[in-house]
């Protein structure tokens, strides 16, 4: 069993972002629990509890090197592999004509475009939103349906389940946050903060490439996909 633990940035409609950033890490089942401890050893290593919430919106330079470790844990452990997607031109997106008048339907292509690479038909997956709000309950069995739908998943045999959990009680997730969050402070043309700038350029130095661009689609440890809108208005 594989778990996909899934994470989202600048998500939602008028948020003022042109950008969404949405972004997954996977791992074995059979390794979920290692890799908690081992994050959590990395959290008090540098002082900080086990229990701290790794997030992207934390870094600073007081904790530059607690991160700095998190993102080379990742890059260095072979049981762990991301895919980003980041659409841009949100702002401007002609829903009505190529999404059924809904920003909801364009979301759930994007969280498509996004999981389908990392799925295969011989393998059975578990899907881990992280909770935002109060709502997400809908959504969740709609993205569930979406994915499964369009992967003739009709008996879910594949994507078993998709379902919510707190950031707070999965280190995977907070792992999958730090990395959405570069992407989405990069592609937000963002400057303020020396830390997460360091981290940005730690992420391009192990991929070798910007965080801008498209990743080879045979990329696994680290696959970029940048997908932008076109709009007729």
């Amino acid at each position: 069993m594989k778990r996909l633990y899934c994470d989202e940035s600048c998500h939602l409609e008028n948020d003022g972002n042109d950008i969404m950033v949405l972004g997954a890490i996977m791992c074995d089942e059979i390794v979920k629990n290692q890799v908690f401890k081992e994050i959590k050893l990395i959290k008090e290593k540098h002082g900080v509890s086990p229990y701290f919430e790794i997030k992207w919106t934390k870094v600073s330079n007081g904790k530059i090197e607690l991160y700095k470790e998190l993102i080379e844990y990742f890059f260095n452990n072979s049981n762990l592999n991301f895919r980003g997607l980041v659409a841009k031109g949100k702002k401007n997106l002609d829903h009505e004509k190529y999404n059924s008048g809904s920003f909801d339907k364009w979301y759930y292509k994007m969280y498509y475009l996004l999981l389908n690479h990392m799925i295969y038909s011989d393998k059975e997956y578990r899907i881990f939103l992280d909770i935002k709000d109060t709502k997400g309950g809908p959504r969740v069995k709609k993205l569930h349906d979406v994915l499964c739908n369009n992967r003739y998943d009709f008996k879910k045999d594949v994507i078993k389940k998709v379902e919510q959990i707190h950031s707070n009680h999965s280190e995977i997730l907070q792992l999958t946050d730090l990395i959405i969050g570069a992407l989405s402070y990069y592609n937000r043309g963002l400057i303020t903060s020396k830390a997460k700038l360091e981290l940005i350029k730690l992420i391009e130095n192990r991929v070798n490439h910007k965080l801008n661009v498209s990743s080879n689609r045979n990329q696994t440890k680290f696959n970029l996909f940048i997908w932008e809108g076109k709009s007729e208005k």
